[in-house]
């Protein structure tokens, strides 16, 4: 039985994860582009480790991260989701909407078409409050998305993120909210 619902937007589905995810899972894990702005790039054992973690994640919670996929078009585009991050600060616990998608599909507005299905079902189905965002503070691609979203930028709750080591560059955080009834 597939964990999670499935999710449709005007042009994507957002679907429980399928065994031969892995290979592309893998490959996003793996591009230099797309994981310019994390600590490192994943093996595929690791990747393969963060599958078990996000179907450990639909278990528990009912919610994850989905895979994205074109409707009627490509099975993997990236994934898009909620989650609840497994680290400490000042303002988790939380709920927090996130994406990677391959660099093939950027530009087109996936990404926030994707997250915002995310967040209406964040808000509706888990009548969530709040929804939080965060990325490095010079991710500027994934900050223009969270603003399309509505989400506001939280300069109060900037931080230094604690799975980053102490001196990396990408260790400074930008937090951004969205509240239910906040414009979307």
């Amino acid at each position: 039985m597939p964990l999670g619902p499935v999710l449709r937007t005007a042009r994507l589905c957002l679907r429980p994860w399928r065994d031969e995810d892995i290979e592309p899972f893998a490959a996003l894990n793996a591009d230099t582009r797309v994981m310019e702005f994390y600590p490192a790039l994943l093996t595929r054992a690791e990747s393969e480790a963060r599958l078990e973690k996000v179907r450990a994640h639909f278990a528990e919670h009912g919610f994850g991260m989905w895979v994205v996929e074109e409707s009627g078009g490509a099975p993997f585009v990236g994934v898009v989701g909620l989650t609840v991050p497994d680290f400490v600060a000042p303002f988790t616990p939380c709920v927090d909407v996130g994406w990677r998608l391959a660099t093939t599909y950027w530009g087109r507005g996936y990404a926030t078409e994707a997250a915002r299905g995310a967040l209406e079902f964040g808000f509706g189905a888990l009548g969530l409050r709040e929804i939080v965002a965060m990325t490095t503070v010079a991710n500027v691609r994934s900050r223009r998305v969270m603003e399309k979203l509505g989400m506001r930028h939280d300069a109060g709750g900037d931080f230094l993120h604690p799975s980053i080591p102490e001196g990396h560059p990408i260790r400074p955080h930008v937090l951004y909210r969205l509240r239910r009834g906040d414009g979307r």
